[in-house]
């Protein structure tokens, strides 16, 4: 978030010599050296695998826990006519683990769609993963499914596990969040998740598509082996662009895994061949903006589309519009997908508004933590208030929001470098077993529901865990920079080099600058006027630059921060932009201050 007030704290990434020098030796340019050595540690696979990540880097499937046991129940229900129900979550990463499981069954190993039920829960109805409501209404149905699959939820629902195990359903669960203390929830038929203990799947950060698309690849294989399915059966790569786009939404780690890496370039490179519906709408709804798919446009362009849908909404609008056969269906889903953007963004502009009095509070009382309680909040965009709030202030936040439940509150929590909110939540329960309804999610995103009357508790609690976890650290906002850039780089070419170490994301982000420059212009653009052009000039540089800096202003009509003529120092990115047939250079701005 911007700000002019108060200036943030600009740390440079540490290089690591060893990885920079290696580097080096392996024939990277310095630059690209510099960048990796400052997000790389020596745990990091091979740069080679990192700069060139490739799908033969992947672990052969079978080395999951529990995946044949899985694939022999798929496999009897795929052949004996079993109802299957795909039960996903209704974010990014659930909608595409979806679209995965459902194309293989019925693309590749026929199955009618009539055998299929897909069982998305209502983030507002049901909440997160294998609810009360939900299960209730799965035991409703009839016919009962035989067999379920669940993707990126059911580690930490062993409840409702219980209750679909009593009615005869057995529950195949694939996920990635970090399991309960408990270990994986006994009433499961098979519990696929690299996180477990007894996994020997060498990554631990897949996303949950990445484990459904590993389920399906087993599968599809097992039947193939088998004499169950020919073998000029495709394999599933031509669904890599969903496990991109999923991967690249839910924000798992693009440093340290070699394969999120490979599953990611891959998807993207299928992506921008494909001709199919989804991916045709999208290019049109974008029109001149759109360039490329890249993992900028899937996190920040595509993936805030579709997660709006269950936002706002109702979850199955994303699922058809990525489902869509063709362009003119896929857009109609997606004008709506769009729609429900448009209205969340409205909803969270206004939540952050609300949050930021009481977050100031906290910070000015000395609390390391945050926790927002917003009495007319909307559930669907707490994550993003919490979001915005860490950008700010640089603290763990938690923003918690009314149930349908009045005894009920939901809240989603995100974090920062160097503290482990799943860690957190674990010791409160452990010390405050009452608190919690459900808790579940991983390093540096979860959700829960608590008990209202322990609100105010809850916040000593979640303090004193922050704090445990600090030692003798103490929170604050700032911004990571790879340092300054020289001005005879600042131009296409170092914008094009920088392209080859794409995907960029979690802990592998995009590079980033700060600078020095003198300001030749300044003026309001956008239809919401808070965004600023500027024109920058560099000394002995005759050209000037063009730059640009999203939210500069708190509102519309608010005075300029900077005068033509001051010398300011910025942090920005490089970027392409085209216009009218011509590509130019142009530095996006996430931060400036005036130097005195």
């Amino acid at each position: 978030m911007p700000n002019t007030a108060k200036k943030l704290a600009l740390y440079p990434r540490s290089v690591d010599r060893v990885i920079y020098q290696q580097a080096l030796t392996e024939g990277v340019h310095p630059l690209l050296a510099k960048i990796l050595a400052g997000r790389l540690n020596k745990s990091s696979p091979s740069i080679s695998a990192l700069i060139e990540p490739s799908l033969k880097q992947l672990a052969p499937p079978t080395s999951l826990a529990d995946i044949q046991l899985a694939v022999e129940r798929l496999k009897q229900a795929v052949m004996q006519g079993e109802i299957i129900g795909l039960l996903t979550d209704y974010d990014v990463d659930g909608i595409t683990s979806h679209v995965v499981i459902y194309r293989t069954l019925t693309q590749l190993l026929g199955v009618p769609a009539e055998r299929i039920q897909s069982l998305i829960g209502h983030r507002i109805e049901d909440g997160y993963g294998v609810s009360d409501s939900l299960t209730d209404r799965i035991l409703a149905t009839n016919p009962l499914p035989a067999v379920i699959i669940t993707a990126d939820c059911g580690s930490s629902d062993e409840l409702r596990l219980a209750r679909l195990k009593a009615a005869g359903i057995d529950v195949l669960v694939t996920d990635h969040h970090a399991l309960p203390k408990e270990g994986p929830p006994a009433s499961a038929y098979a519990v696929i998740n690299p996180t477990r203990e007894d996994c020997n799947y060498p990554d631990k950060t897949l996303a949950g598509c990445g484990v459904a698309w590993l389920l399906m690849t087993a599968l599809r294989n097992c039947m193939v082996q088998e004499g169950l399915l020919a073998e000029q059966t495709p394999k599933l790569s031509f669904l890599l662009p969903f496990v991109a786009l999923g991967t690249v939404a839910d924000c798992v780690s693009l440093g340290g895994s070699a394969i999120n890496r490979a599953l990611v370039r891959a998807g993207l490179q299928i992506m921008n061949t494909s001709d199919e519906a989804c991916w045709q709408a999208f290019r049109q709804l974008m029109g001149n903006r759109f360039q490329e798919f890249t993992a900028s446009t899937l996190g920040f362009q595509l993936g805030p589309r579709i997660n709006a849908s269950s936002r706002m909404a109702d979850p199955y609008d994303a699922l058809l519009y990525l489902l869509a056969k063709t362009p003119v269906t896929a857009a109609q889903h997606l004008a709506l997908l769009d729609s429900d953007n448009q209205q969340r963004r409205s909803v969270e502009a206004d939540m952050v508004n609300a949050a930021l009095k009481g977050a100031k509070e906290q910070v000015d009382a000395g609390m390391q933590s945050l926790v927002a309680y917003l009495e007319e909040g909307h559930s669907g965009v707490q994550g993003i208030v919490a979001s915005r709030l860490v950008e700010k202030y640089g603290r763990p936040t938690v923003v918690l929001t009314p149930t349908p439940n009045p005894k009920h509150l939901v809240a989603s929590a995100r974090s920062v470098e160097g503290v482990n909110l799943h860690a957190a939540l674990q010791r409160i329960d452990e010390l405050h077993p009452s608190f919690f309804v459900k808790f579940g999610g991983h390093q540096a995103a979860a959700g829960f529901t608590l008990r209202k009357e322990h609100l105010v508790d809850f916040q000593q609690a979640f303090e004193k865990a922050i704090l445990y976890q600090l030692g003798e650290r103490t929170l604050a906002p700032y911004l990571l920079t790879d340092g300054e850039l020289e001005p005879s780089l600042i131009n296409l070419e170092t914008f094009n080099l920088l392209k080859k170490l794409e995907p960029y994301g979690r802990e592998f982000e995009a590079p980033v600058f700060d600078g020095m420059f003198q300001l030749a212009g300044l003026r309001v653009v956008g239809a919401d006027p808070v965004h600023l052009q500027l024109e920058l000039s560099l000394p002995n540089e005759a050209t000037l630059l063009k730059a640009i800096w999203f939210r500069a202003l708190p509102q519309a009509g608010a005075s300029f921060p900077f005068q033509v003529g001051d010398q300011i120092r910025l942090v920005y990115r490089l970027e392409e932009q085209q216009f009218r047939g011509k590509t130019s250079l142009q530095l996006m701005v996430s931060y400036a201050e005036l130097v005195i």
